[in-house]
Parts: structure tokens; sequence; C-alpha cells
């Protein structure tokens, strides 16, 4: 199990003992739950990439959320028409700001491949839904690290501002192959804050009690058994352009 917080992607992963992971932060003992410890992964600015794909594009304006639910409800279209597996030839890789986990790596770029001459809103769209395939594909090769580490991650319980995007609870579960627990507060995030406070000022005999007791449910996503086939094949292309980044960067430098 993990959570996702925030709209710089932060994957915090609990365990009994210490495992410690490469491009990973930890383990730090207690600094969630007494006795557990904590590993620490992420990607950074993903929500600012998305905002920065609609700007950047010609047909995007400003990445406003009711911008955001615009390009998501033609995507839908788009998919319903074209099928799932919309703009198979366009891949991003995610690291606008560098690559936080698993390679840390602060001097990563972005990588799009696939573009035309396109110009439209749709062409748009195809790319803001390859760019969240990307950014799904970043957790499961966080997800990766962490199992080859000695977790075992089946759950991704998401909180933050990830959360008001339905297109990228779709892929974390179906990209990253894990069942997606979305929370039904406004404001997980703050929702956690308020059981340590609650903790702290007595109201419940530990973190765990309060938690239980303020617990606001969610909903529940499991990946898509027939979403697993091309998705491994994006994979397969996500960690192909992140060799060749590399062996260009060398060529470069």
């Amino acid at each position: 199990m993990a959570l996702i917080a925030g709209t710089s992607t932060c994957v915090m992963a609990l365990s009994d003992g210490p495992r410690p992971v490469p491009g990973v932060w930890g383990p730090y003992l207690g600094a969630v739950l007494p006795g557990l410890w904590l590993a620490e992964a992420g990607q950074s600015a993903t929500g600012a990439l998305l905002d920065h794909i609609i700007a950047w594009h010609g047909a995007g304006g400003v990445p406003e959320a009711d911008m955001h639910r615009r390009i998501c409800t033609r995507i839908d279209e788009l998919r319903a028409v074209e099928g799932p597996h919309l703009a198979g030839r366009l891949h991003v890789l995610p690291d606008f700001h560098g690559n936080r986990s698993p390679l840390a790596d602060p001097r990563a770029v972005g990588v799009v491949s696939g573009l035309t001459l396109d110009a439209s809103f749709d062409s748009l769209c195809r790319l803001y839904f390859r760019t969240c395939v990307g950014i799904a594909l970043g957790i499961r090769h966080i997800v990766d690290a962490l199992d080859a580490g000695g977790f075992r991650i089946d759950t991704l319980h998401v909180a933050g501002g990830h959360l008001k995007n339905p297109l990228l609870m779709e892929l974390y579960a179906d990209a990253a192959g894990c069942t997606v627990v979305a929370s039904a507060a406004e404001d997980a995030v703050l929702l956690g804050s308020a059981m340590v406070a609650a903790t702290a000022a007595g109201l419940h005999p530990d973190l765990g009690a309060a938690a239980t007791a303020m617990d606001q449910g969610g909903d529940t996503r499991a990946p898509d058994p027939a979403a697993a086939q091309r998705f491994d094949v994006d994979y397969g292309i996500f960690l192909a352009m992140h060799a060749q980044r590399r062996e260009i960067d060398a060529m470069s430098d």
C-alpha cells in the first residue's frame, strides 16, 4: 500500500523495518506512524506540467479548472470513437522539472515523441492524455523501484489535487496496475492534519483511532485487466525513452 499526495506527486510507503531504496528519500522511523518506517518518493510539478501543456499548446488558452474539465471531456469523446489507446504513437516523458524518483536526477528533462503539425484543440487533448499516461507510468516506475527494494505495493491511496482529475485516477489504476482508493473528503490532506491535531488534543487515544473515527470513506477503482497489455507496451517505450535520453545526454556532454 502507498499514498499519493499533492500536485507534485509524492508516493509514501510504510514498512515495519527500514527498506532503503535508491532514488527514494528515507527510510524515516516514526515520521508518519509510530514504529513504522517511511519511504518517500515523488515526481516534481506534475500538476504544473499539465498546466504547462495547456499553456504551451496554441489551442490551449488559460490552464484553469474549466479548461482541464473541457479537455478531459473531449478525451472521453475521442476515446469512444478512436478506441482507448488514443494517440498511441505519441509518448511523453514527464520529467520537465527533473526526475525526483526513482532516478534522483535533477538534470533530467522532458521528452515528447510523435508530434505532428496538427495544432487543433483535439491535438491538445491527445497530448494532454498522453502526458497523463506518462505521469501514471512514472508512478509505475516508482512502484517498481519500491517493490525491488522489498515493498509489495498493490494499492494506492490518493490525496491532494490530482483527485479532481478523473483521467489521472483512471490511469493510476490501469497504467500503474494498482487498486486506487480515492478519498471522499473535500481535502484529504487537511483531513489527515485534523486527525493528527485531534490526537494531540487528546480527543482520540492514538492516530490509528483518530483515523478510524474521522475517516470519510471513498471510492475504490481496480485496474482494468483489458488495459494491462497496452500499458505494458507503453511502459516498455517509457523505459526505452529514459535510456535514449541518457544516451543523447552522454553524446551532448
